[in-house]
């Protein structure tokens, strides 16, 4: 009999711990305060752009996240954050998730991640009038060739896998490697269709000759790892949300 009793205590204690697991997750912490916090950068056009006049946000990323939050019925938060620190932002509970990043194994050892709902490939690019210099990737890996990138950004780690012989300049955001090619102060940089085909709308930049898309890389939310019930509930709606279009026709809206 006490045997039974014992065994019964401890159903009950793990009844209650799995309770409180459950009640804290984020998804209760987002319907109880009525705010969904998202960590997001604000330098990757155009999936988050921030307006330094107004503090005001623009992209894909920001019209899926206020969608995510309208559907939770809350109101969104944008919390600012770079590159170097996206991941150590969710894992502290600075925010709930975050915009759209790589899925790599170095940020699956401590993070979650939700489905993914877009990829990216990365390209080489360089302005204009230093178009004919280059051509392939070994033109690029050169002792002389200044190859800029963002620090703690995946293209960061690309450069330097890609490119070893090179000199590799690395700025800290909100400093981007593409400006400092458009500067002079360098000559290529790295980046995603997504983002080159922005630049190269805006800007005097165009792709290196001859260079295949290397990388292909899965895009997604970040979110707390231990989660699973938040990360059910965004794997749910992430799969709700594309049969409906919802993010066919976002990509639309932004190019992609």
């Amino acid at each position: 009999m006490k045997k039974i009793l014992t065994l019964a205590a401890a159903a009950v204690v793990g009844l209650a711990l799995s309770g409180a697991a459950q009640a804290q997750s984020a998804l209760n912490e987002i319907l109880d305060t009525g705010v969904l916090k998202v960590g997001t950068t604000g330098d990757w056009n155009p999936m988050s752009l921030r307006d330094p006049a107004t503090n005001s946000y623009k992209g894909f990323d920001i019209d899926i996240m206020t969608e995510l939050a309208k559907d939770l019925g809350v109101e969104v938060e944008f919390v600012p954050t770079d590159w170097k620190t996206l991941v150590n932002g969710v894992v502290a509970g600075k925010y709930h998730l975050t915009g759209s990043a790589s899925i790599s194994p170095p940020r699956m050892k401590v993070a979650g991640f939700s489905e993914s709902y877009i990829a990216v490939e990365i390209f080489p690019f360089t302005t204009e009038d230093k178009a004919d210099k280059f051509s392939g990737y070994e033109s690029i890996n050169q002792p002389g060739v200044k190859v800029a990138t963002t620090l703690g950004t995946t293209f960061e780690k690309l450069v330097r896998e890609w490119f070893p012989n090179a000199d590799i300049k690395v700025v800290e955001a909100p400093a981007r490697g593409f400006q400092e090619v458009l500067s002079g102060r360098a000559d290529v940089f790295i980046t995603s269709n997504i983002e080159g085909s922005t630049l190269m709308a805006k800007f005097p930049v165009v792709r290196v000759a001859d260079t295949e898309p290397r990388s292909p890389s899965p895009i997604a939310m970040l979110l707390p790892q231990s989660d699973q019930v938040w990360i059910n509930y965004i794997n749910n709606w992430v799969k709700v949300k594309q049969a409906k279009g919802f993010f066919e026709t976002t990509k639309a809206k932004w190019g992609l």
